[in-house]
Order: structure tokens, then C-alpha cells, then sequence
């Protein structure tokens, strides 16, 4: 799989050219309609005070949520390792999706525009062999994180840094737990997998599984950086310049979600 910071020096006309695309493209689902009340009445006050660099943030976010839910969807659908798990690796990557959902909400429910991009290409034997689904899941994981941190940096607002860090530190959890989950692969899945491979592009133990001390930035200052690292899993072009598959596009299909503990659930940019 190509080295997502050498994706990400793509130019930034590139960059920029994807952005504009999303004004004209949709997932097609009615994302207002699936967020909770609470959420809705502290959108009210937030929405009409975006800056476009806030938005250009969100609308990044959406995308890497888009991709997140539908990552997470065929994990748990068609990966034929997930069904061999433990019940508490198979809880997290269920939990995983419905958390990722209901961050794409909240961003869409910012915007008022759905993601620009809903159909996703991914590396070779990406759902078929386990080593390749959690290297990929890790390293989308770190990329995440890495843009959640730009909106901590260059959002316009304290609610919206705020919450930017709100988002970032379940992206975390997620990273450390699918580095968790891979000592835990079958035998006959070609486990227990040892060494995990993520965005940096080396191999890393993962043992601890909570290797970082600080999360990891990639040196990404502006959102168009998270955007191109993201290109070969949304553009054909990229994606096998990548050398993605390109022959099958997984669809992003919207749900309402149940996350784990509605303690836990977005009530309020105060928490």
C-alpha cells in the first residue's frame, strides 16, 4: 500500500479541485433526520457562524467518517477473520461503526451537505486476508487522528476545537483497540498478527498496544494535506496509481446509530 504522506504532497491544485467537486456531489441520505434532538439544537446556534475554512474541515471530516462507517461495515460483513474473533474485539469493531456514524452526522448536520464521496476503493485482499484489513484500518485510523488535529489547530470557534478533540480522542480508541484486536486473529486466519504497519509505512509492535505517549500530527498543518492522503480511497485514478483494487467500489450507506452508552453520545458542544 502507497506511503499515505508521500500521497498527501500531491498538489495543491489537486487538492483544492477535489474540494470543489464535493459542492456538486452526495451521498444521498437525509442526515438531518437521523440526528438525536439534543444534537440538532446545538447545531442551531453553530451552523450559521461557519467560516469557510470551517467548513472545508468538515467537509474533509465527513469524508474520512464516510470511509470510516463503510471500512467498519464490511469488516464485520464480509471479512471472513471477524466472525473467528473474541466476542470483546468483535464488540469494539461493532461499536466502532456506530461511533464513526455518528460522527458523519454531526459534521453533515453542521454543513447541511451530505458527503461529497460515498463509494470507496481499498488495497488488494483488503476484506479477504486480516493482516491487510487492520495494517489498512490503522493507518486510516492514524490518518484521522492526524486531521482531527488540523481542526484542533484551524477551526474558527472553542466549540469547534473542542469538539474536534471530542472526535479525535475516539479515533484513538480505535487505533489503539484495532491494534488489540490483532493478536486475537485465528490461526487460520493467517494470525495472531504481531506487527502492525500504519501510516508511517513501518512495521510496528503491537505489543504494547498503546504505543503512542502523543498522538501523531504526520506534520499536517492544513486540512488539504488530510484530503490528498485520502484520495486512493476515494478517487479511481489515485486508487491505482496506488495500486488499490480498483475493479469494486464499496458503497457508504447511512444509518441511525446506537452507540454503546448514550452517556457518551454528542448532547451539547459543553459536553
Amino acid at each position: 500500500m502507497a506511503d499515505l504522506e508521500t500521497i498527501a504532497g500531491e498538489s495543491r491544485s489537486t487538492r483544492l479541485s477535489f474540494l470543489r467537486a464535493g459542492a456538486i456531489a452526495g451521498a444521498g441520505v437525509a442526515t438531518a433526520s437521523l440526528l438525536p434532538g439534543s444534537a440538532l439544537a446545538a447545531l442551531k446556534g453553530q451552523t450559521a457562524s461557519l467560516t469557510a475554512g470551517d467548513v472545508s474541515i468538515l467537509s474533509a471530516a465527513e469524508i474520512a467518517e464516510a470511509l470510516a462507517v463503510t471500512t467498519y461495515t464490511n469488516i464485520i460483513d464480509a471479512a471472513p477473520f471477524f466472525k473467528n474473533l473474541e466476542s470483546d474485539d468483535q464488540g469494539y469493531l461493532i461499536a466502532a461503526r456506530q461511533e464513526e456514524m455518528s460522527h458523519y452526522l454531526l459534521e453533515a448536520g453542521a454543513t447541511k451537505k451530505q458527503s461529497p464521496y460515498n463509494a470507496f476503493y481499498y488495497p488488494m485482499g483488503m476484506f479477504q486476508v486480516a493482516k491487510t484489513t487492520l495494517n489498512t484500518l490503522v493507518t486510516l485510523e492514524d490518518a484521522f487522528i492526524a486531521a482531527y488535529l488540523v481542526g484542533v489547530r484551524n477551526f474558527s470557534t472553542a466549540d469547534l476545537r473542542v469538539t474536534a478533540a471530542r472526535i479525535m480522542g475516539i479515533e484513538s480508541d480505535h487505533r489503539t483497540l484495532a491494534r488489540v484486536v490483532a493478536p486475537g486473529v485465528a490461526k487460520k486466519d493467517g494470525g495472531p498478527v504481531e506487527a502492525i504497519t500504519g501510516v508511517a509505512g513501518k512495521a510496528e509492535s503491537v505489543d504494547p498496544p498503546n504505543n503512542n505517549g502523543y498522538e501523531r500530527t504526520l506534520k499536517w498543518t492544513n486540512i488539504d494535506q488530510a484530503v490528498a492522503a485520502l484520495m486512493p480511497f476515494i478517487d479511481k485514478t489515485a486508487a491505482g496509481k496506488a495500486g488499490f483494487d480498483t475493479s469494486k467500489a464499496y458503497a457508504f450507506h447511512a444509518f441511525t446509530p446506537k452507540l454503546p452508552n448514550p452517556l457518551g453520545a454528542f448532547h451539547s458542544f459543553a459536553g
